[in-house]
C-alpha cells in the first residue's frame, strides 16, 4: 500500500476511535511502518504543521477537482514536497499556479486519500490527533520516552522535526535538543482552577503572581540582538522596538525572558486586551503605533542567563535570577505563601489593579512546555473558559445577516466515549456589532458544511467565554451544559490546541456539588 494511502486509511481508523492509548498505538504502528523519512512527513500532516506552510488553499479551491485516481501511488513525503512548493508561489498569477498545482496532486489520489488531503489543508482531521497524542505515538514508535519527546518539542517547536530525530536517531538525538537563544521555546502553559482555595490544594506552598490581561511573549538576548516571539512562535521583534529597547538595557549578555506585554492607560492600569492584541498584530509604523499604544513588558520567568540554561531549575531559584536581572519595574507583582488567607489578599489586591487573576504556582516545578500539568494554575474572579466555535447560527432581526449564535466546544483530551471536541452550548450574549461583523467573516472563511441555519466551521477560533457555573444537561455529550455563558472576547493569540478541557469543566462542576 502507498505510504499516503496507509497514512489516510489509518487517519480514519484514529477518527473513529475515543480512547486516547488506542490513538496513539494506531498512529505508532502507521510510523513504523512507514519509516523515518515518510514518518516524519506524516506527522507534519497529522499534527497540522503542515499548514503553517499558508498554501493559500482554502475551501473553495477544493471544489471542483479531479475525479479520485483507481491506484494509490502517492508517498507521504511527495505530498509534503507538493505542499511546499505550492507554498512557495508568489507574483502575478499565482492563484491558477496553485490550482494547477493542487489538481496535479488530487488527480494521483484515490478517493480516500483525497478525503485525508482536503481534510489537511482545512484543519479538520476530526481525529484529536494534536501535538500531544502524536508526539506520544512517535514516542512509541521510536522506543524512547514520550517525556524525551515532549521536551525536544519545547526547544524545537517543530514535530517533524522531532519525529525525524527520534525515527532516525532515538534517545540520543532528541537529546540533542537544547534550548537555543534566538530560537523560540513553546511556552509552559497553565491549568485552571475555580478559585485560589482549591489551586493551593494542589500545589501546596505556592508563589502567586498577577495574571495580567496582555499578550504572551519570549525575548531572546544575544550581545545586541534582540528577538520577540509570541505564544504561537511568530517573531514580532520589528512591531514592538519599546521592548526591544528596554531589554537592551539590561545588563545581561544573553537571556530568554518569559513575559507578555500589555498596553496600560494613564493611571497604569490595563487597557481593554483588543487594543494590545491589535497593536502587536499590526504592521503599520511601529514607531507611530508606539506613540499611540505604548507598550510596557512584564516579565515573570528567566530561561537563561550569561550562557546558563535554568529551565530545569525549579521556578523559585528561575524566580531568584530574574529578580537579579530584571528591575521591580520590568516584573509581575509576586508573593510566595502557604497562607490561605494570605493568597486570597493577594488575589484581591491584584483585581484591584486591574488585573484578570493570578497565577498560582509550584515553586519547585521546572519550566515544561506541553501539558497543563499543576505546575501553574491560573485563577480568575469569575469562571471562563477559552473554548472553540464549532459552529453559529444565522441572527434573526438586527441581527439577519450576520451569524449570531456559537456553538461552543472543548478539547476532549481523550476523554473516553467522546470525540476531539465537546459542545458545551451555545451563546449569542456579549457580541457587539463590531464582533458580529469580525466574526461572520472570519467563520465563512472556515465553514465546512452548511443547512438553512447553521454553518459548521473548521475548529480553529478559540473565544473567552464567562459563564455563572455548569449545569447537569442530556442534549450534550459530557452531560454538562455551561450557565448563562456570554463572549468575553475572541484570543487570536491562541491556537485550538490550547483550549480548555472537559476535565476542567467537570472540575468545576464537582467543586459545585454537581
Amino acid at each position: 500500500m502507498a505510504g499516503l494511502s496507509r497514512l489516510a486509511v489509518v487517519s480514519r481508523e484514529v477518527a473513529a476511535q475515543a480512547g486516547r492509548r488506542v490513538k496513539t498505538g494506531l498512529l505508532a504502528g502507521c510510523l513504523r511502518e512507514l519509516g523515518p523519512v515518510e514518518g516524519a512527513a506524516a506527522v507534519a500532516l497529522l499534527s497540522g504543521e503542515s499548514r503553517r506552510l499558508r498554501t493559500g488553499v482554502g475551501p473553495a479551491a477544493l471544489r471542483g477537482l479531479p475525479e479520485p485516481a483507481v491506484e494509490a501511488s502517492l508517498g507521504v513525503r511527495e505530498v509534503e514536497r507538493e505542499l511546499e512548493r505550492i507554498a512557495g508561489v508568489h507574483g502575478a498569477g499565482a492563484q491558477a499556479e496553485r490550482l494547477r498545482l493542487l489538481h496535479g496532486v488530487f488527480a494521483r489520489a484515490t478517493g480516500v486519500e483525497q478525503g485525508f488531503l482536503r481534510a489537511v489543508l482545512v484543519g479538520d482531521l476530526r481525529q484529536g490527533a494534536l501535538d500531544a497524542v502524536v508526539g506520544d505515538a512517535v514516542a512509541q514508535a521510536a522506543g524512547v520516552p514520550a517525556a524525551a519527546v515532549r521536551r525536544a518539542l519545547m526547544f524545537r517547536g517543530s514535530a517533524r522535526a522531532v519525529a525525524e530525530a527520534a525515527l532516525t536517531g532515538g534517545e540520543p538525538a532528541l537529546a540533542a535538543f537544547r534550548l537555543e537563544v534566538g530560537r523560540a521555546v513553546r511556552p509552559m502553559l497553565a491549568a485552571s482552577a475555580p478559585d485560589v482555595a482549591t489551586a493551593l490544594e494542589r500545589t501546596g506552598p505556592a508563589a502567586l503572581e498577577w495574571k495580567l490581561d496582555g499578550i504572551r511573549m519570549q525575548v531572546h538576548r544575544e550581545g545586541g540582538e534582540v528577538a520577540v516571539f509570541t505564544r504561537g512562535l511568530d517573531d514580532i521583534t520589528a512591531r514592538v522596538p519599546e521592548v526591544v529597547e528596554a531589554v537592551s538595557a539590561l545588563p545581561l549578555r544573553s537571556a530568554v525572558l518569559d513575559g507578555e506585554a500589555v498596553a496600560l492607560g494613564p493611571d497604569g492600569r490595563p487597557r481593554p486586551f483588543q487594543e494590545t492584541a491589535a497593536r502587536t498584530a499590526s504592521r503599520r509604523d511601529p514607531d507611530r503605533l508606539r506613540a499611540e499604544v505604548p507598550l510596557d513588558a512584564c516579565y515573570f520567568d528567566l530561561l537563561h542567563r550569561d550562557g546558563e540554561d535554568l529551565v530545569d531549575r525549579p521556578g523559585r531559584e528561575r524566580w531568584a535570577a530574574l529578580a537579579e536581572a530584571v528591575p521591580q519595574g520590568l516584573r509581575v507583582g509576586r508573593v510566595e505563601t502557604e497562607d490561605r488567607e494570605r493568597a486570597l489578599a493577594f488575589f484581591r489586591e491584584t483585581l484591584a489593579l486591574g488585573h484578570e487573576g493570578v497565577l498560582v504556582k509550584d515553586p519547585a516545578a521546572p519550566y515544561a512546555a506541553g501539558r497543563r500539568g499543576a505546575g501553574w494554575i491560573k485563577v480568575k474572579p469569575r469562571h471562563t473558559l477559552d473554548l472553540v466555535v464549532l459552529a453559529a447560527e444565522w441572527g434573526s432581526g438586527r441581527r439577519r445577516g450576520f451569524l449570531s449564535n456559537l456553538h461552543l466546544g472543548a478539547r476532549a483530551a481523550g476523554d473516553p466515549g467522546l470525540g476531539p471536541w465537546v459542545m458545551l452550548g451555545k451563546t449569542f450574549k456579549g457580541l457587539t456589532d463590531e464582533t458580529l461583523a469580525w466574526q461572520t467573516a472570519e467563520l465563512l472563511a472556515r465553514e465546512t458544511e452548511r443547512d438553512a441555519w447553521t454553518v459548521r466551521v473548521r475548529p480553529e477560533l478559540v473565544v473567552e467565554i464567562a459563564f455563572d457555573g455548569v449545569q447537569r444537561s442530556p442534549r450534550y455529550p459530557a452531560g454538562l451544559a455551561l450557565r448563562f455563558a456570554r463572549v468575553v472576547r475572541y484570543r487570536p493569540d491562541k491556537s485550538a490546541a490550547e483550549a480548555d478541557t472537559v476535565a476542567t469543566v467537570r472540575e468545576i462542576a464537582a467543586a459545585e456539588g454537581l
